[in-house]
This record gives C-alpha cells, sequence and structure tokens, in this order.
C-alpha cells in the first residue's frame, strides 16, 4: 500500500531533504547538490521566498520505504503579479507512475481547497531559483542549480493529465572558438554608437553591485512569462549563496552615462567539484571539494539582461563580445552554458544562435486546470 504523508517533525524533513540522494545514487549524471544549502532552500526562516508563499511537503511511504516527494507551493506575489489564481508543485521524485499520480493528486487537493484553479510545475519553488523537467539532454550533467531527472518522469506528469505549458532553453557555448566577426562587429558598432562603459565586477563592492544586478534583472525579465520580481531579500540570499564560488573575471557590466544598464552574470560551475561528495561537506566533502576546484573548467551564465529602456540599443552581442573576451583572454574556462531561456525569447535565442551556440537541453513546465 502506497501511504502519502505531510511532512512533520524533523525526522520526516531530513528523509524529504536526503530522498534524492538515495533516489538518484546510481545516475551518473545527477551531481547532488549541497544538503546544507538544499535544506536551507524548504525552511522558512532561512528563505524569505516564505514571506509571500505557502509550502507543504509530503512523502510517498511503500512499505516503510521513501518512494517519492513533493511540495505544493502557493505563491501570494505570482498571483498578485499575473492574477492566474494557480498554485504550484515542486521538488518531484517518484519511483513509479503510480506513486506521482498520488503525489500530483495530493497537490491538486491542497490547491483545491485554497481555491486555485491550476497548478503548474516543476518549480523548486520558483522561477528565480530552479525550476522545470528535463526532457531533452539526459547525456550530460547539469550545471549548477538547473535539475536533473531520468526520462520518465515525462510520463508521470503527462499520464496524470498534466499538459506542456512552456519550453525553458540551454544552450552551450565553446569559449575557446573566437568571436564570430558578425557579433564583434555589432559590438563595435553598439559601444561607438551609444559611448557606451563596459566594465566587470567589483568584489569589493559586492553588496552596491548586487543591488544594481538586481534592478537590472527586475528590469529586463518584467514582461517575461511567468516572472515575478524576487524581493530584495530573496535576491540577496543568492547572491550570498553564490559569492563563495564568484569570479569576477565571469561578469560584465554596462554603463551609459555612469548607469547601470546591462549587464551579463556568470558563475564557474561548481558542480563539477560536487561529484562524489554525497552533497556533504563533512568529514571528507570539503577535501574532495577544494582538491577538485581546479578541474572547473566551465562557467553557467546566470544572468544576461538589459533594462527595457535600452533594448532598442541592440546591446546584446556587446555584451556576449566582452564577456566571451574577458573569459578567454583570462581563464582556463572552455564552455559555457547560458540557461534558462524561454523557448520563444528572440532577444536571447537568436543572438546566441548567431555567436556559435548549441541548444543541447530542454526543460519544460507543465500545467493542469483543476476542475
Amino acid at each position: 500500500m502506497l501511504d502519502i504523508r505531510t511532512v512533520a517533525g524533523r525526522g520526516d524533513f531530513r528523509r524529504f531533504v536526503n530522498h534524492p540522494y538515495e533516489r538518484h545514487a546510481r545516475d551518473p549524471h545527477w551531481i547532488p547538490p549541497l544538503r546544507l544549502s538544499e535544506r536551507e532552500r524548504l525552511t522558512p526562516s532561512k528563505n524569505p521566498f516564505f514571506d509571500h508563499a505557502v509550502v507543504e511537503l509530503s512523502l510517498a511511504i511503500r512499505a516503510g520505504r521513501v518512494v517519492g516527494r513533493i511540495a505544493a507551493i502557493d505563491d501570494r506575489l505570482h498571483n498578485e503579479t499575473h492574477g492566474d489564481n494557480m498554485a504550484a508543485f515542486g521538488f518531484f521524485e517518484a519511483d513509479d507512475a503510480t506513486t506521482s499520480r498520488a503525489l500530483l493528486e495530493q497537490v491538486e487537493s491542497w490547491a483545491r481547497r485554497r481555491g486555485r484553479s491550476l497548478v503548474r510545475g516543476p518549480l523548486n519553488p520558483s522561477l528565480n531559483e530552479s525550476a522545470g523537467l528535463l526532457v531533452d539532454g539526459f547525456d550530460t550533467n547539469p550545471m549548477l542549480l538547473m535539475p536533473h531527472n531520468p526520462p520518465e518522469y515525462a510520463q508521470y506528469i503527462e499520464g496524470a493529465g498534466y499538459d506542456k505549458v512552456k519550453d525553458l532553453y540551454a544552450w552551450l557555448y565553446d569559449i575557446r572558438r573566437p568571436v564570430t566577426p558578425v557579433v564583434a562587429k555589432l559590438a563595435a558598432r553598439v559601444r561607438e554608437t551609444h559611448r557606451i562603459v563596459v566594465r566587470p565586477l567589483e568584489l569589493k563592492e559586492f553588496a552596491r553591485e548586487v543591488e544594481r544586478m538586481r534592478v537590472i534583472y527586475c528590469g529586463a525579465w518584467e514582461r517575461n512569462w511567468g516572472f515575478v520580481p524576487p524581493t530584495p531579500a530573496e535576491f540577496q540570499r543568492i547572491a550570498t549563496e553564490l559569492k563563495p564560488i564568484f569570479d569576477p573575471r565571469c561578469a560584465v557590466c554596462a554603463e551609459i552615462d555612469g548607469q547601470s544598464v546591462a549587464c551579463a552574470i556568470a558563475v564557474p560551475d561548481i558542480n563539477q567539484a560536487l561529484k562524489g561528495t554525497g552533497g556533504r561537506l563533512f568529514p571528507l566533502g570539503l577535501v574532495r571539494l577544494l582538491g577538485r576546484k581546479y578541474i572547473i573548467d566551465q562557467i553557467r551564465l546566470l544572468l544576461l539582461g538589459v533594462l527595457a529602456e535600452y533594448r532598442g540599443h541592440g546591446l546584446y552581442p556587446l555584451l556576449w563580445y566582452e564577456l566571451h573576451r574577458q573569459v578567454a583572454d583570462g581563464t582556463s574556462y572552455q564552455r559555457a552554458e547560458c540557461s534558462w531561456v524561454l523557448e520563444n525569447n528572440k532577444d536571447i535565442n537568436q543572438p546566441l544562435e548567431l555567436a556559435g551556440a548549441r541548444r543541447y537541453k530542454t526543460y519544460r513546465l507543465y500545467q493542469k486546470a483543476l476542475t
């Protein structure tokens, strides 16, 4: 018999957090995130996302063993922003289709009780952190903060009545190749026409730089599908978590008349060093992590954004050109992943393809109307 249990108490919470590490232990492409970070992401006192959202965690138990988990999420800010009366599911794991259906029904019943009319996911817990179900590109490792799951999960979710609502793309770019002449020419023209100053980020002014990046992020993504601007506390939490691995050579900021108007921010793919740690820093995980930092040869582009009033300036080729030049000339990084990008975002997808990037992974968001 299958028992769907709402998480209550430290023991259940520990089992919820630990389940993916057990579920995917034999998957050669699943990278264990740091358990400490995963616990904090799901702890209301540690994650300011909970200031505007209610989350209920559930476990699926069969014969005393955890065979699945799910989070039901009701984000007040999302519904205030978009008015679509939505709940979400996230942190999804299931051993089989029966378990998947039972877990999703648990979320749907919870959403109905809260008066919601549709369920969307996976969101972990929002588009600002980790989102989507991997549906293409299972033969490579995920980069930092990107999900990875077995291929059968798509069948499980679709079999429970969920349909695709949006695809998210991940692009891979070879930094060792020279910038295409077209991109270099466009970058030079934009810089000269608009008198743009491009500079690296200053780590010594981290707090101020983070606020500048938040303003650009919120302004650039304001009209994007499903986007909910992170609160200052949410953005600060994510930035603080990434600060220990931040490499200022992997970030550029564009200014016009002293005002920050656009940026490209990448971080080293620490996932390359996390393999074999089991997500634990102690007793041996930290030693392994520090000993492997030298093998990190790829980065993930987290943010490529231009303030709305400057989009007509054609800044994307300039940002890409400068980031490529800065990374290629001063680091040993060989590849960059640009993720994630909405499938219909031509302003990003077309320049990436023009620059020679290859779309190599697809993540899918599903939705189901509640009756």
